[in-house]
């Protein structure tokens, strides 16, 4: 079954300005929103306790924390996980908690699994119980911002010595267009960004980057092969002739990324939904991002043809 025509010729680079100003514009907003509202960040960066409890009948969130503001408890977190029965509560890190931050941890979950006990209308089972220390959130979001980083370092490294400099610039100028949309539209709605979410992040970057390294291998092919034709044309075409593939791998990616969306609960909501954004972001700016650059740095035909080694003699015909 043939999903895309052989002969297919959508002049993608004819709107490269439109799109690229487009993504300017929500780059700013997405930059604002950082820079103003910042990142919901989970207790993974913040540090905290964080406490699931799964009640006998379904229980309204307003309940449970009016339970925890007569127990003292009343800047805590509180949300649904999963089902109308499953709560999950999070409490922001005490000061002075003391040196036995295991005992601490341990005194803090009772004292909240017996507040909620007092004021249920039935038995509440204590799930599970986390508890992270701010120095350990700390050093979680500087090693989160470093692997980021250091990941756009080592693709600027490698497409440039695989293919050309401007095609590494233009891979790198489009993953971080990714990775600021994706982390601009969490900071924008406030979606939680925990350890899951940034594991999303550098797996669009993978994916992208992916995605992009197969749209430069066909224009390195097709600036060899095609005598006539600008560098806008060749990637045109080239672009056209791995959209079958395109389709393919984000389409059959977006299924499952949809399904584990709607279906896989609330845990792994927040790793969905950067995932599902990055994977869109990303076939985008393969197109309109990295090809766009790397045309508007000047690319062409002689930046790309093999060197030819000295006493060799090329005989063909």
């Amino acid at each position: 079954m043939e999903i895309v025509s052989k002969n297919l010729n959508i002049d993608f680079m004819r709107v490269r300005k439109a799109a690229v100003g487009l993504s300017v514009a929500w780059l700013l907003v997405a930059a604002i929103a950082l820079a103003v509202r910042g990142l919901n960040f989970g207790i993974d960066f913040t540090g905290g306790t964080l406490i699931e409890v799964g009640y006998q009948q379904d229980v309204q969130l307003d309940s449970v924390r009016q339970a925890l503001a007569d127990g003292g408890f009343a800047g805590a977190a509180v949300q649904r996980f999963g089902t109308l029965r499953d709560v999950l509560i999070r409490l922001a890190p005490e000061e002075n908690a003391g040196v036995d931050a295991e005992a601490a941890n341990a005194q803090l979950s009772d004292r909240i699994f017996n507040a909620l006990n007092a004021a249920a209308q039935g038995q509440v089972e204590l799930r599970r119980v986390e508890f992270v220390g701010p120095q350990v959130g700390d050093e979680l979001a500087e090693d989160g911002a470093l692997a980021v980083l250091v990941s756009l370092i080592a693709v600027l490294m490698y497409v440039a010595m695989r293919f050309e400099w401007r095609f590494a610039v233009g891979a790198v100028v489009a993953l971080a267009h990714d990775v600021l949309f994706t982390v601009g539209l969490f900071a924008l709605l406030q979606i939680e960004f925990d350890l899951p979410v940034l594991a999303a992040v550098l797996a669009v970057i993978g994916y992208s980057l992916n995605d992009t390294i197969v749209i430069f291998d066909r224009v390195r092919e097709n600036f060899r092969k095609m005598r006539k034709g600008s560098p806008e044309e060749i990637i045109n075409v080239s672009i056209n002739q791995t959209m079958a593939r395109t389709i393919m791998t984000s389409g059959t990616t977006l299924v499952v990324l949809l399904a584990l969306f709607f279906l896989g609960g609330e845990n792994v909501h927040g790793f969905s939904l950067a995932l599902i954004v990055g994977v869109v972001i990303g076939t985008y700016s393969t197109i309109y991002v990295a090809s766009a650059v790397a045309l508007w740095l000047g690319v062409s035909k002689a930046d790309l043809m093999p060197v030819k080694k000295e006493g060799v003699v090329d005989d063909r015909p």
